[in-house]
């Protein structure tokens, strides 16, 4: 019997790699600041953008609600579960990427990004390591003029065109 996931629930791999090849993903970016303004990045473990910094995130599941996306994104990513009535949307994002997740070639990686800022004092908490192998507070300055920080993550942080 066919049945569909459950909210929050992962794609089996061969499931996953027909969706990734043949569709954008939607998912939440998280742009997390200090209280001080700085933003919090992660160094990614996995592609796409693995390597460089990044912002925290991740796919919303089949099923799953915004506000219950955000809920187990930020518990994941972040520590800690978190309200998506506490951020404020900043947009509608584009990233596309020559590879992917599951390291099959033949096929990239199409994301369709919410991305929600808010502000936190995560300061010496410990953070997740799953999907981040280091963090790392930066000013938007100093993330601009990176070379280790994604330029989908720059684009959040970059003034708008007039």
């Amino acid at each position: 019997m066919i049945s569909e996931p459950k909210p929050g629930e992962w794609l089996d791999t061969k499931d996953f790699e027909h969706v990734v090849r043949l569709t954008p993903l939607v998912s939440l970016d998280l742009l997390v600041r200090s209280p001080d303004g700085r933003v919090l990045l992660g160094r990614r473990k996995n592609a796409p953008a693995k390597d460089v910094y990044f912002v925290p995130g991740g796919r919303i599941t089949k099923n799953e609600t915004l506000a219950d996306a955000f809920k187990r994104l930020t518990r994941m990513e972040l520590g800690r579960e978190e309200k998506i009535e506490n951020a404020r949307f900043r947009g509608v994002y584009e990233h596309i990427y020559s590879d992917n997740r599951l390291g099959k070639q033949g096929f990239g990686t199409h994301y369709v990004v919410l991305a929600y800022e808010f502000t936190l004092a995560l300061e010496g908490a410990s953070l997740p390591t799953d999907q981040h192998g280091a963090y790392e507070w930066m000013t938007v300055e100093k993330l601009a003029g990176s070379p280790d920080v994604h330029e989908n993550t720059k684009a959040y942080f970059r003034k708008p065109q007039p």
